[in-house]
């Protein structure tokens, strides 16, 4: 679901947050409107505002992890851990975790990629929220999905800053879970070829 559409009708944040997101076309292709947010960590108060946003929703949800997806899970997701009293979880791509691991292995467009989580960073029946930037195809959350369920943790809703209305047909819900999402891309040319791509 759309924050817009979720209690924050007309929030002028939601309006900086989307404006302060810089579009570089054709990066790292052509046809790719990349949605840059470092523009947006740039402004304190549209980053706050941010993190304030998924904190206020999450904060008395019984979160017990933050699950952040390298890398710009890792910009949000420490800071709404903190706020919530939760703990933070880094899913990383593959060798790049010093410890035993458990991994997830999920197919983009041009290939198979992997996230990994330290064996014991979650434990059975702790309730978790997942954090990124933007979903596109929902590949990569899909994964983070069944990694964390793998190890028995309940996913409560994945969250995204960015996001497209309608994620591989299911309408605000990926793998059976809720999928959050503050605004939507801006001048997006082809929203198949997007975040999957170029994570």
């Amino acid at each position: 679901m759309f924050a817009g559409e979720n209690g924050l009708q007309g929030n002028p944040r939601l309006k900086g947050i989307s404006e302060s997101i810089r579009v570089v076309p054709h990066f790292p292709k052509q046809g790719i409107m990349f949605q840059d947010i470092t523009t947006l960590m740039l402004n304190h108060k549209v980053f706050k505002d941010t993190v304030d946003i998924f904190v206020d929703r999450y904060r008395d949800m019984g979160i017990s992890a933050v699950a952040g997806i390298e890398a710009r899970g890792f910009m949000f997701g420490p800071s709404i851990a903190l706020a919530i009293g939760a703990k933070f979880v880094p899913l990383r791509k593959p060798k790049k975790l010093p410890s035993e691991t458990i991994s997830q292995q999920y197919e983009l467009e041009y290939g198979i990629d992997c996230l990994e989580m330290h064996i014991g960073a979650v434990h059975p029946g702790e309730r978790v929220i997942v954090i990124d930037d933007l979903v596109a195809t929902g590949g990569t959350l899909s994964a983070a999905i069944n990694l964390l369920e793998r190890v028995g943790a309940e996913v409560v809703e994945c969250a995204c800053v960015v996001g497209l209305r309608d994620v591989k047909g299911q309408k605000h819900r990926l793998n059976g879970k809720p999928l959050y999402i503050l605004v939507e891309p801006r001048l997006l040319i082809n929203p198949l070829v997007y975040r999957d791509q170029v994570a």
